[in-house]
């Protein structure tokens, strides 16, 4: 095992999330943009909800990518962001949902409508 591994393994991820396994609102997704308050306190952060706001402080970032710059499964970083919500010191916007698909019947009418006009 090399010492970097290691290392990253020492704290169980059950100690990071103070033995909870769910966050406080099941509203993240994988590519929910999480963006941090500039305006809010540090003091009485863990090491790892301070690093989630230095990673957001330049800009939004997906909750797949604050997981991966923090090395943690997924399920823990969406602990770590529900207490970060919780607090004020994060917001987070779900992704804009692609356009549903027009009808294809409907798209029929109006391309024969077109062309009955031309």
């Amino acid at each position: 095992m090399t010492p970097a591994r290691r290392e990253r393994g020492l704290v169980r991820p059950y100690v990071v999330t103070d033995g909870r396994a769910y966050p406080t609102r099941n509203t993240f997704d994988l590519v929910t943009l999480v963006m941090a308050h500039t305006d809010r306190p540090l003091t009485g952060l863990s090491p790892e909800k301070r690093r989630v706001m230095e990673l957001c402080l330049g800009g939004a970032l997906s909750v797949a990518e604050v997981a991966g710059y923090l090395q943690l499964p997924v399920s823990v970083t969406k602990v770590l962001l529900g207490d970060l919500v919780d607090s004020g010191h994060i917001t987070t916007r779900s992704p804009i949902p692609t356009a549903e698909l027009p009808d294809i019947q409907l798209l029929q009418e109006v391309l024969d409508g077109l062309r009955a006009r031309l």
